[in-house]
């Protein structure tokens, strides 16, 4: 039944994000950012390819390095989130584990907070600041998902290690993307 261990890992994104990113955008502020992660999330509702979640690396000067949207279901596989995939393709794109570790400075756009795993992840990434727009408690209260613990200091615990955490941007827009994907009987999981 189980056959051979694997020896490779591989997670797509949906075909619709291809043309939707084809000419990377330069977003040159914080609200531009949050709004393109935001969007991302909305159309991979609006396309029914997974979860309520987008997300967005972007460089220095504001130049898009890459994108991701929740794959979970999609591909079978909890490690699929938005940050994870938006992460692991900046860090692919520019052959280097951690983003920064050239000396760059590199933004993480997220619709929404970032679950323990994402949490986790971004501490290694190398990014530089973290923009949010709904929070943790949104995503619970209008989707059912269960986010996991994160501290209760998260954010401080970012900021030691040099991260700047910005919040509620568009928080709203972000809320009404949860719940569409709620009001589309989207999967909870």
């Amino acid at each position: 039944m189980h056959g051979e261990p694997a020896t490779t890992f591989q997670l797509t994104l949906p075909d619709w994000l291809a043309e939707f990113a084809c000419a990377p955008p330069v977003c040159a502020d914080d609200d531009a950012r949050i709004a393109f992660a935001i969007e991302l999330a909305r159309r991979n509702v609006e396309h029914g390819t997974n979860g309520p979640f987008g997300a967005a690396v972007f460089d220095g000067a504001g130049q898009l390095v890459s994108v991701g949207v929740n794959q979970v279901v999609a591909q079978r596989c909890s490690l699929a989130h938005a940050e994870i995939l938006a992460l692991a393709l900046a860090q692919r794109k520019l052959q280097r584990f951690r983003l920064n570790g050239d000396g760059g400075h590199y933004t993480l756009a997220t619709s929404a907070q970032p679950c323990c795993q994402c949490f986790g992840a971004l501490i290694w990434a190398g990014i530089d600041v973290l923009l949010i727009g709904a929070r943790g408690e949104d995503v619970e209260a209008l989707t059912e998902f269960d986010e996991g613990p994160l501290p209760a200091d998260w954010i401080a615990k970012l900021q030691r290690r040099g991260i700047r955490v910005q919040r509620d941007l568009r928080r709203e827009e972000s809320r009404e993307v949860l719940r569409e994907y709620t009001r589309r009987g989207g999967a909870r999981y």
